[in-house]
């Protein structure tokens, strides 16, 4: 009966070459795992990943599709042959035979593709030893550390189990080690580079069933961090550096420094809301926390800074008011043309004082302990006259900072240069 094997010849006109006669399905058990009853049944594994479809961190799990191969030997399956080929099925073979019961832990959702029909190839060798293929996709749960995100690497891990058979009956290997392991060169995630895939295994105990062969492919994800400089680091130091913008306007100009402040906290608010929105809520702090809320804390003490000095300047002209009630002006100048050292005069008070000259000026009490300045001007050519108030004009400005002012302008940028390079120090 060798002639049915002879290439080109088509077995299924055969009656004695039906697949159920030719391996005696019908004439075995195959309830039970291939010499039952003995040591262990070595089950080989390798796997080709097709495709890392997503990670997701709200959900912290992966999806996944591979190609899941097992190399075992039962010699309930071997048939005679002269040419010693393999003979290849699909999965309507399968439901009559024993295979292994692999699973895989810690999976959420998994499905074998049907589409034309089951993606499953089982080949059979003449000597029993039997190759059996899948194509599945899993999604599997990966815990995942924040605390460095998004400048963090993470390490998922797909684990293959036995379901019913402990290590006494079956036992789970990486059929080349490492190598059981390949990949598709076009594999590549959006927001992760792919920096390495390997095997390992080890046994996992069940109190109440015993230890079982548990196989893992690792691989290792490191995050872009570009896309995060764009949406997050970016927005955030542009709207520190916006909230120093009124340590140099005028301290009287209150609306502009006000409506300054409350926008870049607002801002700052929505950045945050914006990040946390998309992550999961850990109770632990993440990097990109650290780096917002002192950014935000930056934009919020700088509001606090005006308020400060908006406070000591109106203490101190209502120290001044007090101080031009108790010296009262004898020149003959009225009260309101009398001016301080702060500066604190328009353009038409010293036009109004021009008239006047220096002798009609000089006070009757020249020693008194707080001294009234009072400006005289000649009464010269309308030329000069606007040459010396462009220069009162400047001394106005200058002297309408205060000193709170000058020293945020170099305290809060060099305090924030400090800290960004403390960070990026720690979490690169």
């Amino acid at each position: 009966s060798s002639h049915i094997y002879k290439r080109n010849h088509d077995v299924t006109k055969t009656r004695k070459g039906k697949t159920e006669q030719l391996l005696r399905v019908d004439d075995h058990d195959f309830t039970m795992r291939p010499a039952f009853g003995g040591p262990a049944i070595p089950v080989g594994v390798d796997v080709q990943v097709e495709s890392l479809d997503s990670i997701s961190e709200v959900d912290m799990d992966f999806t996944m599709t591979l190609y899941l191969r097992h190399y075992w030997r039962d010699e309930r399956l071997s048939f005679p042959s002269t040419t010693n080929n393999s003979m290849t099925f699909d999965g309507r073979l399968v439901k009559k035979i024993w295979v292994p019961d692999v699973f895989f832990v810690h999976s959420k959702r998994s499905f074998i593709h049907d589409t034309t029909t089951d993606n499953i190839m089982l080949r059979v060798f003449p000597d029993g030893h039997v190759l059996y293929s899948m194509r599945i996709t899993v999604t599997a749960m990966c815990n995942m550390d924040f605390s460095r995100f998004p400048l963090d690497s993470q390490t998922c891990s797909l684990e293959l189990e036995s379901y019913a058979y402990t290590d006494e009956d079956l036992m789970l290997y990486w059929k080349n080690g490492n190598e059981s392991l390949k990949t598709d060169e076009k594999i590549s995630l959006s927001q992760f580079l792919i920096q390495k895939f390997h095997t390992t295994s080890r046994l996992a105990f069940y109190s109440s069933t015993g230890w079982y062969n548990r196989l893992y492919i690792n691989f290792t994800l490191r995050r872009h961090i570009f896309f995060f400089l764009l949406q997050t680091y970016f927005p955030a130091t542009l709207m520190v550096m916006l909230s120093w913008v009124s340590f140099w306007i005028d301290r009287r100009a209150v609306p502009a420094r006000v409506s300054l402040g409350i926008t870049t906290v607002l801002t700052m608010s929505t950045i945050i809301t914006g990040v946390n929105a998309s992550m999961p809520r850990v109770s632990y702090i993440k990097a990109v926390d650290i780096y917002l809320w002192v950014s935000f804390v930056f934009v919020f003490l700088s509001v606090l800074e005006y308020a400060a000095v908006n406070y000591l300047t109106t203490v101190q002209e209502r120290k001044e008011r007090k101080l031009r009630d108790r010296f009262p002006c004898t020149c003959g100048i009225s009260h309101s043309k009398t001016m301080m050292l702060d500066g604190n005069y328009s353009e038409s008070d010293a036009n109004s004082l021009a008239g006047y000259t220096r002798n009609q000026m000089v006070p009757e009490e020249e020693k008194q302990e707080k001294m009234v300045v009072h400006l005289a001007m000649s009464n010269e050519s309308n030329s000069s006259r606007k040459r010396g108030l462009k220069g009162h004009v400047g001394l106005r400005i200058i002297q309408n900072t205060h000193a709170i002012d000058k020293y945020s302008r170099l305290i809060f940028p060099g305090t924030y240069i400090f800290f960004n390079l403390i960070y990026w120090s720690v979490f690169s």
